[in-house]
């Protein structure tokens, strides 16, 4: 997918103050039972299309008003994901703005996490 050059900047921009992971380093997480939030930003008929397992659905467009409500810890560990690592900087870089200290975007979001084989669920 080609992408506008605006888009582009600001997320270059997000991912100069975000931290990111990558499937490896999710699965990393999962395997070693740390406890985290693993958030789909994605939009609705995305994440009925098919999503990460212990997954919780907030999409970007109600992400900052749910959020507070949905994780009110704002040391919890948040690893936010989208279709390819974009939209979870932005999202990532708007929970920082909120006051989260430990929101991780994982690069390559959902593309790569199927291209790895890694399990989905929900997928119609």
């Amino acid at each position: 997918m080609k992408h506008a050059p605006g888009f582009l900047a600001i997320v270059n921009d997000a991912k100069s103050r975000v931290a990111e992971t990558d499937v490896a380093g999710v699965h990393a997480l999962q395997q070693a039972g740390e406890p985290f939030f693993l958030v789909d930003v994605r939009e609705d008929r995305e994440w009925a299309a098919g999503h990460l397992p212990g997954a919780i659905h907030m999409g970007r467009g109600v992400l900052e008003r749910d959020v507070e409500a949905k994780i009110p810890a704002k040391d919890a560990k948040i690893v936010l994901y989208c279709g390819g690592g974009f939209r979870s900087a932005l999202a990532a870089d708007n929970l920082q703005k909120m006051g989260y200290t430990n929101v991780i975007s994982m690069d390559g979001g959902f593309r790569a996490w199927t291209e790895a084989g890694s399990p989905i669920d929900g997928a119609t």
